[in-house]
Formats: C-alpha cells, structure tokens, sequence
C-alpha cells in the first residue's frame, strides 16, 4: 500500500466496458511528511469516494483488481482508503 494525494481527475467518454462506472483520479504518491514523492502521478480508480485534495491510500499492480467489483477490469492502482489521520515518528538514522 502506498500514500497519495489527489491532484485531480480524469474524464474518459469511452474506456473498456469493465470501466464504466467508475471515477478516475490523479494520484500524487507522497511520503509520511506529507511531501510529494520523487515519482510522478498515477491514475487510480477510486473504490471509496475519494475527492481532490484527500490523502489516500492505493495499491497498484495485481493486487489492485481486487477492490473493484469486476475482477476483469484492467486496473493497475486503486484508491481502497481515505486518509483521516497520520502519526509517525522519525527515527534518528531511519531516511523516510
């Protein structure tokens, strides 16, 4: 699981029939201060209402077909959670 930000949202008039239905987002990667990731976005299919503005949490890869409702759609990352609130500690050595 990763964390993100979302930074937007796409909109696709066609896209495969496994797709229809579901919203697109941009999706940030950021580390656990909050600052952008050094990766670039991701376009994630949001299984939880997420909107622009919300820290999340995605999957990507396989893995990220099993939050959706059909298991055949192609999905490379997911949104399966809205980041209420963050805690972490840094630890003296550790490079988050």
């Amino acid at each position: 699981m990763q964390l993100g930000i979302v930074v937007g949202r796409v909109t696709a008039t066609r896209k495969d029939p496994n797709l229809v239905g579901t919203k697109l987002l941009i999706t940030q990667p950021i580390q656990l201060n909050g600052k952008a990731s050094s990766s670039g976005p991701v376009i994630a299919v949001d299984t939880v209402g997420a909107g622009i503005g919300e820290k999340v949490i995605y999957v990507s890869g396989s893995v990220a077909t099993r939050g959706m409702s059909k298991k055949e759609a192609p999905v490379d990352a997911a949104i399966i959670g809205i980041i209420d609130t963050l805690e972490y500690e840094e630890l003296e050595g550790v490079n988050l």
